[in-house]
């Protein structure tokens, strides 16, 4: 259990996390994954911590330093699945095949530029609006809900990628852990956050559908960009309704 979650420490952050002698195992990557929820709890707390020592600080600034030790400690890796994904998602213009050739493009237009600006826009407005208290219980769950939907999706809909990073971690994932993990999650924003930590799952739950959806119908299936994507997109969420609760 420790290899799994160095290995999902490794993968979803840019934390000093010893590596093992041996490469990983597949089988070892899909038994990490039980751990992404586990990692967003950890950079939760650290977020927290950061909010908790600088609460003194003007509430604007302090939600850029947020925000800014927020893509540090992850390296940017969502953030840049959700650029790809907007690019794509836009530039195919309905047809899979381009949609899917843009995804794999490291270049970032327009359209991917406006979707990152106005999600950090969003993340820095809530943490503003938030409350001292209810900032550092939004910065706690908001990364471990968003790496939950990572979960939720590789948990429920096919990974399209034969060769992609994120294969693996779908062919391999422990799924009645994984279905546990989640319910335990569900239950514990509730009895944190009671009607808004309610307020968040409903959300989460609806985007979740509809993203699926989406997918679904575009290409068949979840990619690892599609992934980052999802977790942004929740993460904003669910900052969006505590602020707005």
């Amino acid at each position: 259990m420790i290899r799994a979650l160095a290995l999902a420490l490794q993968l979803l952050t840019r934390l000093p996390v010893p590596s093992a002698g041996s490469p990983p195992q597949p089988q070892e990557l899909g038994q990490s994954a039980l751990f992404f929820p586990v990692v967003g709890l950890l950079i939760g707390a650290l977020l927290a911590g950061v909010h908790f020592a600088l609460r003194g600080i003007d509430p604007d600034v302090l939600a850029a330093l947020l925000l800014t030790i927020w893509a540090l400690i992850t390296g940017g890796l969502h953030l840049d699945g959700l650029a790809d994904t907007a690019d794509a998602w836009i530039g195919g213009q309905g047809d899979r095949d381009r949609t899917l050739a843009i995804m794999k493009d490291p270049r970032s237009g327009p359209i991917a530029i406006v979707v990152i600006v106005l999600l950090l826009l969003n993340k820095w407005a809530a943490l503003q609006a938030l409350s001292p208290s209810g900032t550092g219980v939004a910065l706690l769950l908001a990364p471990a809900l968003g790496r939950a939907v990572i979960v939720l999706l590789l948990l429920t809909t096919p990974y399209i990628r034969p060769a992609g990073l994120g294969a693996p971690y779908a062919a391999y994932l422990p799924r009645r852990q994984c279905g546990l993990l989640l319910a335990l999650l569900a239950a514990a924003t509730v009895a944190i956050s009671g009607w808004a930590g309610m307020g968040v799952l409903i959300v989460l739950g609806l985007g979740v559908f509809g993203v699926r959806q989406a997918l679904i119908k575009r290409l068949g299936g979840v990619t690892g960009d599609a992934l980052g994507a999802a977790c942004e997109l929740a993460e904003t969420a669910a900052l969006l309704v505590l602020a707005l609760a």
